[in-house]
C-alpha cells in the first residue's frame, strides 16, 4: 500500500479551509441566536410585567436543561461518524473550524 502524500496534503488543506469557513460562520450564527433568545426572554418579561402574558419560568428553564442534557449524553449523529471515518479531511476541518471560530 502506497501513501500519496500530495493527495493527503490536499485533503487536509481543503478540510482546513472548509473548517475555517464553517467555524467562522458558526460563531456568527451562534451570536445571532443568542441575541434573539435574549430579546425573546426580555420581551416575555416585559409582557409579563404588563400582565399581558403569564410565563411559567420553571417549565421554560426545565426545557432548556432537558435539551442541554440530551445534547451532552446523546450518541454522535451519523454524519459525525462519517466525518471521523475520513481522518485526513476531518483533522484539517477540525483545526480550521477552531481557527475560524476563534477569529469570528
Amino acid at each position: 500500500m502506497e501513501l500519496d502524500v500530495q493527495q493527503l496534503a490536499m485533503e487536509a488543506g481543503t478540510g482546513t479551509i472548509i473548517g475555517a469557513i464553517m467555524g467562522f460562520a458558526a460563531k456568527k450564527v451562534a451570536k445571532v441566536i443568542a441575541v434573539l433568545v435574549g430579546l425573546e426572554l426580555a420581551l416575555f418579561k416585559f409582557l409579563e410585567s404588563r400582565e399581558i402574558l403569564s410565563v411559567d419560568w420553571d417549565k421554560l428553564t426545565a426545557g432548556f436543561l432537558k435539551t442541554g442534557n440530551a445534547a451532552a449524553t446523546g450518541t454522535p449523529p451519523d454524519w459525525m461518524m462519517t466525518i471521523l471515518s475520513t481522518l485526513s479531511i476531518s483533522a484539517g476541518f477540525t483545526g480550521g473550524f477552531l481557527v475560524g471560530f476563534k477569529k469570528g
